[in-house]
């Protein structure tokens, strides 16, 4: 019996660049028979423990053109909808809507439709996912009976595996969202998924290249 192949899917709920990748890699996942492994982190310490700037400690003109006009052109060719402004809500806490994804996914709730649903309401419907009126609306939309997700979104249980998939992103010095995973090899960001298909079918070449130590 042939085993399902994985992909490590690690983002947050808010992420413009999950959004545009999520309906490609969910049509990967089905032409190739993989299965997403959803792993919500906290963006923001990702990015800074790997050396990236926090948002405000970018200058305008790198904001602008990754997350301006970069989006712009990605939303384009993906065909996907999409805000023509940074969302009203996206600096809001990530730990409900994440927590209401990783309880979809203990609970064993369509994962993939609700995540897909959360980062569309997100960047086109510039909804207030930390807002639990929001996320309920969301899930019933999708078909999805939000009651027992957002009863412990914020519990100890499902943030503590909040922090681990954090702690995890970090320890494998992930860049940011999204990140997908084949067998350890690790793709960042949605411009990388052809390389996580041909991955699916065969794998790319043991790393070999090295660097100086940094610093």
């Amino acid at each position: 019996m042939r085993v399902m192949s994985e992909i490590e899917y690690f983002y947050s709920a808010h992420s413009a660049y999950a959004y545009i990748g999520a309906r490609t890699l969910m049509d990967i996942c089905q032409r190739r028979g993989a299965r997403l492994v959803h792993r919500p982190i906290l963006l923001s310490p990702v990015v800074e423990a790997a050396g990236g700037l926090s948002f405000r400690g970018r200058t305008q003109g790198h904001v602008d053109y990754f997350f301006g006009r970069e989006i712009e052109r990605w939303s384009e060719w993906r065909g996907v909808e999409i805000v023509n402004f940074r969302p009203t809500y996206h600096d809001n806490p990530l730990e409900l809507p994440n927590g209401f994804l990783i309880a979809a996914v203990e609970q064993g709730v369509d994962i993939d439709a609700l995540s897909y649903a959360v980062l569309r309401a997100h960047w086109r419907d510039d909804a207030d996912i930390a807002d639990a009126d929001v996320l309920s609306g969301v899930a019933k939309a999708a078909g999805i009976d939000p009651e027992p997700l957002l009863a412990v979104a914020l519990s100890d249980e499902i943030q503590g595996i909040h922090q681990r998939n954090t702690a995890e992103a970090i320890a494998r010095s992930l860049f940011g969202s999204p990140t997908y995973g084949v067998d350890g090899d690790l793709f960042y960001g949605q411009d990388r998924l052809e390389f996580v298909e041909r991955a699916l079918q065969k794998p790319f070449a043991p790393h070999r290249f090295t660097n100086p130590p940094v610093g």
